[in-house]
């Protein structure tokens, strides 16, 4: 539903100005229409519909070499009405329009779910045992329990997202209170590469002393017979304090197929079981839940803000979301980055299960800030390729041809087409196999 409002309002950003310039639009749609279309309506000069094949939607501006491919109308004389008798810069405002309506849209649901909601927020000092550190951010220094204060000696406000800042922007230090000292860690250039090959993604997570909660159907756990309320103690040698100390030991201190014990504390005996695990068993886990052993663990505080205070930072929020964005794409042009594209059905899952109208709008305006970063991409076909054009038509004072500019057309919906297919083929692989 918001990604069919979200391209409704993209096209309306392409339509609103095409009128004021008083150009026609022949088409307005949601969808494609290709054959025939489930409605229609004419109004006016404009015919607005809803299409069957749900990929997107578009308006027909006369005059212009779009996916309609309408090559009559071009090799008619250009009429004063149609978009290729505009001067460039009406020409460059029109095909701005979409992408500049989600960035504004984009802003407003920012600047909303501030005002209403308010930012969460969580030092490293309202952790009381800290977080736990995957191996590869322990090679450069962190140590578990750290406690994540400054990064570039700036407070960050949300220590769990140290990760995030780590793979997505350009983090030089990052300052910890370790034992109740300040200790600073100077950060590898390369340390988004190595987190995101290693698979160090998500949350940071805290740590807690646990017990056994419970224990998932089938699982490992279940099969030897854990009980609620037991502690690990030990995997693979490794001594368990905290539940992150759990995934630490399966990831590096266990292999695949190869023998290793685990310690169990039950009423206070201990057990030592042997135990063999396979590839997908170590990524599972041993299928049990844990609990914290104490209360008060963490604290967060809630910071609100007036409507004149709210814009500012939604618009600071939206700016950062697009950043972080832009700042992920290289790792598409990577091996891993390539089998993680995603398609519809990935973007299915950024919506929660169940309604909750919070991480509806927050959902609906990170979509809407990826339609306006894809959009704006220079490939033929896109906004972006129309602006590129545009753009060298205003430097150079020379306009492509018609002849070239169908070809760019052409190539850039196979370009489109091609990464449609591999993103959504992606989604259906990962939904037969993983």
């Amino acid at each position: 539903m918001s990604l069919s409002l979200l391209i409704v309002l993209h096209e309306m950003g392409h339509f609103i100005p095409a009128r004021l310039f008083k150009i026609k639009v022949e088409k307005f749609y949601l969808f494609f229409d290709i054959k025939f279309s489930l409605f229609k309506k004419k109004i006016g000069d404009t015919v607005y519909g809803i299409g069957w094949l749900p990929l997107g939607g578009y308006v027909k501006i006369a005059g212009m070499i779009d996916e309609s491919m309408d090559k009559e109308q071009m090799a008619l004389p250009p009429e004063p009405w149609e978009f290729r008798s505009k001067p460039a810069w009406q020409r460059l405002i029109v095909m701005l329009g979409g992408v500049t309506v989600n960035v504004i849209v984009g802003f407003i649901i920012c600047a909303g779910l501030l005002y209403t909601q308010g930012t969460q927020i969580a030092h490293g000092t309202d952790f009381k045992y800290g977080f736990g550190y995957a191996k590869t951010l322990e090679e450069i220094g962190f140590v578990q329990g750290d406690k994540v204060i400054l990064i570039n000696n700036d407070t960050l406000e949300n220590a769990s997202a140290l990760h995030q800042q780590l793979v997505l922007r350009d983090v030089q230090t990052v300052s910890v209170l370790r034992n109740n000292e300040m200790v600073q860690i100077d950060i590898p250039e390369d340390i988004g590469n190595r987190m995101f090959h290693d698979g160090v993604m998500g949350s940071l997570d805290y740590r807690y002393p646990f017990v056994v909660d419970s224990l998932t159907p089938g699982g490992l756990a279940e099969s030897l017979k854990i009980k609620r309320g037991s502690k690990i103690t030990s995997v693979g040698g490794y001594p368990i304090d905290y539940q992150t100390d759990v995934t630490y030991a399966l990831n590096n201190n266990v292999d695949a197929e190869k023998p290793f014990i685990m310690s169990i504390v039950e009423n206070g005996n201990q057990r030592d079981v042997e135990l063999t695990m396979t590839d997908e068993q170590l990524k599972d886990g041993f299928g049990m839940y844990m609990r914290p052993i104490e209360k008060d663990i963490y604290k967060v505080s809630t910071r609100n803000y007036s409507v004149g205070e709210s814009i500012p930072a939604g618009i600071s929020k939206g700016y950062w979301i697009m950043h972080d964005y832009i700042a992920q794409m290289k790792y598409i042009f990577t091996k891993k980055g390539a089998g993680q594209l995603g398609g519809f059905g990935t973007i299915a899952k950024l919506y929660p299960d169940t309604f909750d109208w919070v991480k509806f709008w927050g959902t609906t305006a990170l979509i809407s800030f990826i339609l306006a970063v894809m959009n704006i991409l220079p490939i033929p076909a896109l906004d972006g390729g129309h602006v590129a054009f545009l753009l060298y038509e205003i430097i150079t004072g020379r306009k492509p041809g018609d002849k070239f500019m169908e070809r760019a057309q052409i190539t850039g919906i196979l370009i489109l087409l091609v990464l449609m297919l591999y993103a959504n083929g992606n989604d259906i692989y990962r939904w037969l196999f993983e």
